[in-house]
């Protein structure tokens, strides 16, 4: 199988369009703001402000997607204008060329080796994605144009992919798989209950297939099915509690997963179809798996290791065992890995000082080559500085940790503001990637940021991250986040009176959550698409992810469950939230819906109290057009320097 990795996001940022300044009443210029942003409670941005910062508005990224089998160019994602669109690097160093010019941001992928290129498209950030095929400038529709569809695989022929779809109820993801050059060969191959369904990779000979049913962070089930009859057949035991990650066929037949059998972490081995037998071939004795993909002549395989946030690239041969790590690529993230049909294996790579750039390593000789190297707005990323990791025992003896970046202490002297970052899922984790505008912070401003990872991060292995499993487990998470104050107020590098707090997603539950617990150490919250109410949440989000969210969160349907969501919930408690808020929305969130943000709203000004509120109203999960983002910037800039640096 050529294996997919569509979901590797790129922060692909290009250059503002030409604006003409408008004028406050006081006659100071200010930008003019974009016609999908909505600002409630929010001032207009100073045209200085955008001066101020436009080379750190302007850096690029570009992430790998794939090969072109045709002409060996990379396949990759950038922005030039407002979104992220696909092109293509005929060489390293050489030019971009754009591919694709829609207004909405696009992945993809090829198929088979005549160059076909499937994609995928939603519309303002709803995440109902249709698939396509491009050519010449143009789509064409594979999907029906109103379901959400996720491409999950393609043959290693090229002759099919296999995607999951809920167009029959607008909740459950059946099993599709069709010929993308005709797409009247669309067949329904798998009618399942849930949202969690992909069809992971197709069997040598295409007779079969492997399927996952992603159930929780801690378990996800495997099966084959017949593509025929669509029966399908359990792989081992499902009443155990077993995660597998990626599934892949080798040439010869044999099936190569990622699981947590026998351990804390996903290691990479071998499942044997009809015993379920899972033989670990991976060596790490500690840290996760996080990805791999097959030579197509099954000579190696890549695979990477996440140690600590750090991604280290491994090549393993599976006759010997033997297993040869690549060290040549720069200390980082990696993400968006991809074999060539002629065995150039292509990533992305990101860093504090490496933007998000695509990379190919030779399987041979491990030699590391840039492809790209995207502009930083005039800006020598160089100098960014690195973060440090930073470990402190909990309330109740855990050990958890995160990264903080500090400004140039030869510029910044003294005690500095700091702002606690914290990361969306809870099934996710920061990482020591590029931090784009949040450089500004850093370099010009001279504050500091710490990403932390509470318990229920990934990357620390099963036991850690089922820690805040469940309503009443959620707010241990919270108090980490009272243990790393402790520690970053001790710091004498830390201005202790000068902190505040930010986060998106269940980053932003935590963010409303530590901005009421900790209101006394706080001096402002930032929170972004944020869950106010765990039980509205819960009613209010699509359909397709419900039972997904209610394994992590809790079942609202349950008495005693929906009493301590409802007990946990920030906005039970808003009227102890005593700082000033600022709340960004995306009005298309499928995942949190807008509703979230407008009921803390009102109820914290029901109170008197400060409320900014910027919504995106042709935004999801999450500001993805690059005019929507610099607003967002901007105005958050505002907030902090009002409400953290205490300018006037």
């Amino acid at each position: 199988m050529r294996k997919l990795l569509l979901g590797f996001t790129a922060l692909t940022l290009s250059m503002t369009p030409a604006l003409t300044p408008a004028l406050a009443q006081d006659a100071t210029p200010v930008a003019p703001k974009p016609a999908g942003i909505e600002a409630d409670g929010v001032p207009a941005v100073p045209m200085a402000l955008v001066d101020a910062t436009r080379p750190y508005m302007e850096f690029r990224t570009a992430a790998f997607l794939d090969w072109d089998p045709v002409t060996r160019a990379m396949l990759v994602s950038t922005r030039f204008g407002n979104v992220a669109q696909l092109h293509t690097v005929a060489g390293p160093g050489m030019a971009r060329r754009q591919i694709s010019f829609e207004a909405e941001p696009l992945g993809g992928s090829y198929v088979g080796n005549d160059g076909t290129l499937v994609v995928r498209k939603d519309k303002g950030g709803d995440e109902f994605w249709q698939l396509y095929t491009l050519k010449d400038g143009r789509l064409t529709l594979l999907t029906d144009g109103k379901s959400r569809n996720a491409l999950n695989a393609i043959s290693a022929d090229g002759t099919l992919i296999g995607y999951s779809s809920t167009r029959r109820n607008g909740t459950d993801g059946d099993l599709y798989v069709a010929d993308p050059r005709n797409p009247a060969t669309t067949r329904m191959v798998a009618e399942v209950k849930g949202g969690g369904w992909a069809l992971a990779d197709f069997a040598p000979g295409n007779q079969t297939a492997v399927v996952v049913n992603y159930v929780s962070v801690q378990k996800s089930d495997l099966y084959t099915l017949d593509l025929a009859s669509g029966k399908m057949t359990p792989i081992g035991n499902h009443k155990l509690a077993i995660a597998h990650g990626g599934a892949e066929y080798a040439p010869d037949g044999q099936l190569w997963v990622t699981s947590d059998v026998g351990s804390d972490f996903q290691r990479l081995g071998t499942l044997d179809i009809k015993t379920g037998k899972f033989t670990p071939r991976s060596p790490e004795p500690k840290w996760d798996v996080e990805g791999f993909d097959i030579a197509p002549d099954g000579s190696f395989i890549a695979y990477v290791v996440n140690e600590a946030g750090i991604s280290k690239l491994k090549l393993l041969d599976p006759k010997t065992g033997t297993v040869r790590e690549v060290t040549a690529l720069p200390k980082g993230v990696i993400g968006g890995m991809k074999i060539a049909p002629w065995g150039t294996i292509g990533v992305t790579v990101s860093s504090a000082k490496v933007p998000t750039d695509a990379f190919s390593v030779d399987p041979a000789t491990l030699a590391v080559t840039r492809w790209t190297e995207s502009e930083t707005g005039g800006l020598n990323p160089a100098v960014n500085v690195e973060p440090e990791l930073v470990e402190v025992k909990s309330f109740d003896g855990e050990a958890v940790s995160g990264f903080l970046y500090r400004p140039d202490p030869a510029k910044f002297p003294g005690k500095r503001p700091l702002i606690v970052n914290i990361h969306g899922g809870p099934e996710g984790q920061s990482t020591p990637s590029f931090r784009g505008r949040a450089n500004y912070l850093l370099n010009e401003l001279g504050v500091a940021i710490f990403y932390p990872n509470v318990r229920g991060s990934t990357g620390y292995g099963k036991r850690f991250v089922s820690l805040d499993n469940g309503p009443f487990k959620r707010e241990d998470s919270v108090k980490d986040i009272g243990a790393f104050l402790d520690r970053l107020q001790a710091d004498p590098a830390i201005d202790a009176g000068r902190m505040a707090v930010q986060g998106g997603s269940y980053g932003g539950y935590m963010c409303y959550a530590s901005a009421i617990r900790y209101g006394a150490q706080f001096k402002a919250a930032d929170c972004i698409v944020a869950i106010s109410n765990f039980v509205t949440f819960l009613e209010n989000t699509q359909s397709y992810r419900r039972d997904l969210r209610r394994v992590e969160y809790g079942d609202e349907r349950d008495p005693k469950q929906r009493a301590k969501l409802l007990e946990i919930s920030p906005l039970t408690s808003i009227d102890k939230l005593a700082i000033p808020l600022l709340v960004v929305t995306g009005a298309n969130d499928p995942r949190v819906p807008k509703s979230e943000a407008d009921q803390a709203v009102a109820a914290v000004r029901a109170k008197g109290r400060t409320a900014w509120h910027l919504v995106g109203l042709n935004e999801g999960h999450g500001f993805g057009k690059k005019e929507n983002q610099d607003y967002q910037f901007w105005t958050e800039l505002q907030f902090w320097q009002k409400n953290l640096l205490g300018e006037k």
